[in-house]
């Protein structure tokens, strides 16, 4: 795991190499923090604890795009009674599918304290933010790739945290489970494109900037289209054994 690189004011990134998944930290004043989809394995967490420590920063909230077992981690050594928030949709599959979850990080990342795993509070759906005190953290809730998924997009610097969207490595994973998958994931898209990002940072895959998240918007439309269209996508992320056996699947499923 790379240790936390400063990718705009008070934004950081940490990048793990299971999954090449990215832990977000937003710094505010007085060393307070949000941290954003903290992830993969114990020691990613451990280490994490460690490069916060150095940068003399705590969190006093958290926050998960959605609900996914390495998206709801969590370490007693980040604050065993830290807030963390997600969105409503997003708290109900937690808690109702909390045991399979669970089997999820037993069986690919063991020995997170289960304790705190899941642990997540609701939004208020009058509210459009993180509620916390530090810089505004915008909230984009949508039903692509997972139930109450959402980004948080970060005004003051334009920096998008897009979640499991927006990736340079993995196509569009939908949501096959929901009536419409395809019409969702383009759904949340869309939100995302009218905002006016600067920097995006995927859940899994590399920081972009602003041209970059264009292209990928840009791609993953062209990949959504064509499965609609029943077309083979030209997408070179396909190249990943585990992506072109989901694509598969994906089609099986909208034809079916």
């Amino acid at each position: 795991m790379r240790g936390l690189t400063e990718i705009a004011a008070g934004v950081f990134v940490r990048t793990s190499e299971r999954y090449v998944t990215n832990s977000i930290v937003i710094a505010a004043d007085q060393g307070r923090c949000l941290l954003v989809d903290p992830a993969v394995t114990v020691q990613d967490l451990d280490e994490l604890v460690a490069d916060l420590a150095r940068l003399s920063l705590r969190p006093i909230a958290g926050f998960s795009t959605h609900p996914h077992w390495d998206h709801i981690l969590w370490s007693a050594a980040l604050g065993g009674d830290v807030p963390r928030f997600a969105s409503r949709r997003a708290v109900e599959i937690a808690e109702r599918e909390h045991s399979g979850l669970i089997e999820g990080v037993r069986d690919s990342a063991p020995g997170h304290d289960l304790e705190l795993f899941g642990r997540l509070r609701p939004l208020d759906p009058a509210g459009d933010s993180v509620p916390w005190d530090g810089p505004e953290a915008r909230v984009v809730t949508h039903e692509g790739h997972a139930p109450g998924h959402s980004a948080l997009f970060l005004p003051d610097s334009g920096v998008l945290l897009a979640g499991d969207m927006c990736s340079d490595i993995e196509i569009p994973l939908l949501d096959l489970d929901q009536p419409d998958p395809v019409g969702d994931y383009r759904t949340g898209l869309d939100r995302l494109a009218a905002l006016p990002v600067r920097s995006v940072v995927p859940g899994h895959g590399a920081v972009g900037d602003a041209t970059e998240f264009r292209r990928r918007i840009g791609a993953d439309v062209a990949y959504l289209d064509d499965l609609r269209q029943g077309n083979e996508p030209a997408d070179p992320r396909l190249t990943a054994d585990w992506l072109a056996a989901e694509h598969a699947r994906q089609i099986l499923k909208l034809r079916s």
